[in-house]
């Protein structure tokens, strides 16, 4: 009876295994966010997460911004809460996490959700 009991778990766990290991590898699996402006516009798709370093250098509207890295340039979306409790300025190295935004007939821009002061 013994026997019965450890071969119906070690059959239950190999099961267990095979199916922790399966993963969706089709179109889309496996590509790395863009991590910098350039590729973001080249690569980008609508809803995709991001984290770019950089800093804003241009405020064009009440929450949007033009944010620069050594790539280029990209139009940000950031609400007033999600600025640290610190001055940010054209010279402040951020991060910014967000979300791709491409809407029809405009130029691609970056929802942020999160602002964070690189020290």
């Amino acid at each position: 009876m013994k026997k019965i009991a450890l071969l119906s778990a070690t059959i239950a766990t190999l099961g267990l295994a095979t199916a922790a290991q399966a993963e969706y590898t089709g179109p889309g699996a496996g590509t790395p966010a863009p991590s910098t402006v350039a590729a973001v516009l080249s690569e980008g798709h609508d809803d995709q997460d991001v984290t770019l370093r950089g800093h804003l250098v241009e405020k064009v509207g009440k929450e949007k911004y033009i944010f620069a890295d050594d790539s280029g340039k990209i139009r940000v979306d950031i609400d007033h809460d999600d600025f640290p409790n610190a001055a940010v300025d054209e010279k402040t190295m951020i991060e910014i996490t967000g979300e791709i935004e491409k809407d029809f007939m405009e130029s691609p821009e970056i929802d942020v959700d999160k602002l964070t002061i690189v020290k």
